[in-house]
């Protein structure tokens, strides 16, 4: 069976099109670990980048097969639980074909989930619970996810999209429910991985983020914002999602000027990819090894380095 590789980095390091050309080269297949790429017709939010997955070379055009992105509706509130059970049926599916699987994101939490085969149950909503919280700023709810935390002795939620109060309070649910209900519902293995980090120097990683940032905005994001709420999604929906759905949606409805929802959209970014390194170091000190390759290597070069790391697992 081929050994599951992992290519991870922070947002806008260039996982996916080294993964597309990990996968050309070794027939592979590629499963996301992003936590907002489940959702589909958010596409430039969410850098989906799906052009990355098609490839031209002497041999012709391919495009590399992709599983865990465009599989629910946006509104809806995806989770942890949700995604091993998906990534698991995906991965046995492309490993039973025979094709080698390729993990690749930057939502640490999912990466690790599925490494490790964490022990989730599904948690449903808590109406007295969420109504009790209604109301309190994010700082009270904050200082309240912490104290339970500490009684779970849990490191399973995600701190780095606790950005707005909803997403605090399901967090608060989710830890409220650990304590009062035991876990496993359905146990999942872990799983043996080689895992590639793409390194990339902070200030070449700040420049890419703008870069990317200015170049999506002249793409159309604020008309998929719009579109989005159009369809009928409420805007606290898409706030919910965080980052680009957060700012731009803030300023389609009149919070923001277009400046401000730049800047703050701009700091919020920067501020994230640094906690996805934080996470990944968190994740070496956890036991995992990672092979950190530097971002500016010629593809080629990456690539190759990558196989032989792969020919030395064998």
């Amino acid at each position: 069976m081929n050994k599951l590789i992992t290519i991870l980095g922070p947002t806008a390091s260039g996982k996916t099109p080294l993964a597309a050309a990990l996968a050309r080269e070794v027939d592979g297949e590629i499963l996301s670990a992003d936590s907002r790429q489940v959702y589909r017709r958010m596409d430039l939010g969410t850098g989906k980048d799906l052009a990355d997955y098609t490839i031209t070379d002497a041999q012709g055009t391919v495009t590399i097969p992709y599983h865990l992105i465009d599989i629910c509706e946006p509104g809806t509130k995806y989770n942890l639980f949700q995604y091993q059970q998906d990534f698991f049926d995906a991965y046995e599916d492309i490993v039973k074909r025979g094709k080698q699987p390729i993990l690749c994101g930057g939502t640490g939490l999912y990466i690790e989930a599925v490494l490790k085969g964490y022990h989730l149950s599904p948690v449903p909503q808590n109406p007295e619970l969420r109504a009790s919280l209604e109301g309190k700023s994010l700082e009270e709810l904050t200082e309240t996810l912490k104290e339970l935390k500490a009684k779970n002795g849990s490191i399973m939620h995600n701190t780095t999209d606790v950005d707005s109060c909803q997403r605090a309070i399901r967090a608060i649910e989710i830890e409220t429910y650990n304590i009062e209900h035991p876990m496993p519902l359905r146990e999942l293995p872990a799983i043996d991985s080689l895992i590639i980090g793409v390194n990339i120097d902070r200030e070449l990683r700040r420049e890419k983020i703008t870069r990317r940032l200015k170049a999506r905005l002249d793409e159309g994001m604020l008309d998929e914002i719009r579109a989005l709420l159009d369809s009928g999604i409420p805007a606290e929906d898409l706030i919910y999602y965080g980052l680009e759905y957060k700012y731009l949606t803030e300023y389609v409805v009149g919070n923001l000027t277009y400046d401000e929802m730049f800047r703050q959209l701009e700091i919020a970014i920067h501020q994230f990819a640094k906690r996805q390194m934080t996470w990944f170091r968190g994740m070496e000190r956890r036991g995992f090894t990672i092979n950190w390759i530097d971002a500016t290597l010629p593809m080629e070069e990456k690539v190759q380095a990558i196989q032989q790391l792969m020919a030395t697992q064998k």
